[in-house]
C-alpha cells in the first residue's frame, strides 16, 4: 500500500460540487496513465486509454460527506446543512475546516450536558442541535465566511495497528484503488475509461452524466462497503469482514448486479489467486446504479473495500484489502472485454 498517497488522497478537501482541490491530485496521478484526460462540465474527471475492444469505464467518486454554512447568527457561530448522510451522534466536539475567503478552524458545539434537563439527556442528538464556532467575533466571521461555503472534516490518516483510519476514505480510498490500478496495468484489448466522479453522496449525479456521455459497454464502480464486524453485530449482519479481501457487490438497496459480472468476478479472483468475499448490502448505494443505465445500459458491477465506521470520522480498512481490490480491478480490466462484445 502506497500510504502516502492514500493520506494525501483522504486530506486533501472535496464536498460535493466543490471537488477542485481533490481534482488537482487526481489530474496529477491519472494524467500520466492515461492517453487524454478530460473534465466533464460537472466536474468529473475522465482519463481515457485508447483501444479497440468494448468500452470498459471504472468509477470511483471523489467527494466527501461535508456541511454547507445556511446561518450566521449574531455571535458568529455558524448553522449547517449536511452535504450526504450523516450519524448526527459522531459529530460531537469534532474538528472541521470551514473553507470560507480563507480556510478556518472550527469546532462542532452543541448544548453542554451540565445544562441540559433530565429530559434532554434522554433524546437522540439532532443535527440542527450543533453549530460550528471558529473562535473569532462575529464581524471577522462575516467578512471571512458566507453562505454557501462548505465545510470538511480536519482529521489526518494514522495508522491503528494492522489497520489506517481517518476522514474520507469513503471513498478516497476508492479513488486510490482505481489509481493504483491504472499504474500497474499493461496493455488491455478494451478502450478503458477512468472516471473520477463527482456529487456521489449527494445523489450520484457525476456519476449520472459520465454514463451518459461515455455511454460504456461494461461499467466497474470502487467505493466502500460495511464491514459491520464489531463485537455487537450477529453473523449474518456483517455485510464484509475486515481483512477478508476485496468485496464482490451482489446488491444494494440502489442496484442489483448482473450474475454474469458477478460470476466473473469471482472466476478473475479465484484463478488470480485474490482474496475476496460477496457483498449483500442491505441500505445504501453507489455510482453502480447509474453506471448500468448509461448510455443504452451497460454491465456493471462494482468492487467495494470493507470499512469500519463508515460515514465518521474514524473510517477504517485493512490495507490487504486495498491491496486485493487493486489487484481484482486490475484483473477485471484485462478481462473485461470477454464479458460483452461491442456491436
Amino acid at each position: 500500500m502506497n500510504y502516502e498517497l492514500l493520506a494525501e488522497l483522504c486530506r486533501v478537501p472535496g464536498a460535493p460540487g466543490r471537488e477542485d482541490s481533490i481534482s488537482d491530485v487526481v489530474r496529477r496521478e491519472l494524467g500520466p496513465l492515461t492517453d487524454t484526460l478530460q473534465t466533464d462540465p460537472l466536474g468529473s474527471i475522465v482519463g481515457t486509454r485508447s483501444g479497440d475492444g468494448p468500452r470498459v469505464l471504472i468509477c470511483a467518486h471523489m467527494d466527501e460527506i461535508s456541511f454547507m454554512v445556511r446561518h450566521i447568527d449574531d455571535n458568529g457561530f455558524l448553522r449547517v446543512i449536511p452535504l450526504g448522510g450523516f450519524d448526527p451522534k459522531t459529530l460531537t466536539s469534532q474538528r472541521v475546516i470551514v473553507h470560507g475567503r480563507e480556510d478556518l478552524l472550527g469546532v462542532f458545539g452543541s448544548k453542554g450536558v451540565h445544562l441540559m434537563t433530565p429530559e434532554e439527556r434522554k433524546q437522540p442528538v439532532k443535527l440542527e442541535d450543533f453549530f460550528v464556532d471558529v473562535g473569532l467575533p462575529v464581524d471577522r466571521v462575516r467578512e471571512l465566511v458566507r453562505v454557501g461555503d462548505v465545510i470538511t472534516r480536519e482529521r489526518e490518516l494514522a495508522r491503528l495497528g494492522d489497520l489506517v483510519t481517518g476522514k474520507s476514505l469513503d471513498n478516497r480510498a476508492g479513488l486510490y484503488v482505481m489509481i493504483e490500478a491504472m499504474r500497474a496495468l499493461g496493455d488491455t484489448s478494451c478502450e478503458l475509461v477512468a472516471v473520477a466522479s463527482v456529487q456521489e453522496e449527494v445523489g450520484l449525479r457525476g456519476a449520472r452524466v459520465a454514463a451518459q456521455r461515455i455511454r460504456p459497454d461494461i461499467a466497474l464502480a470502487i467505493d466502500t462497503t460495511l464491514a459491520n464486524d464489531g463485537p455487537d453485530a450477529k453473523p449474518h449482519e456483517r455485510v464484509t469482514t475486515m481483512g477478508g479481501g476485496a468485496a464482490i457487490k451482489v446488491c444494494d438497496s440502489s442496484a442489483l448486479v448482473p450474475r454474469r459480472m458477478v460470476d466473473h468476478l469471482e472466476r478473475v479472483a479465484r484463478d488470480r489467486d485474490i482474496a475476496h468475499q460477496l457483498e449483500v448490502l442491505p441500505m445504501g448505494g453507489t455510482d453502480t446504479r447509474e453506471l448500468q443505465l448509461g448510455g443504452d445500459g451497460a454491465v456493471a458491477g462494482c468492487v467495494s473495500i470493507p470499512t469500519r465506521y463508515i460515514h465518521q470520522t474514524v473510517e477504517t480498512v485493512h490495507p490487504d484489502d486495498l491491496d486485493a481490490c487493486v489487484a481484482l480491478v486490475v484483473g477485471f480490466c484485462e478481462t473485461a472485454s470477454t464479458l460483452v462484445a461491442r456491436p
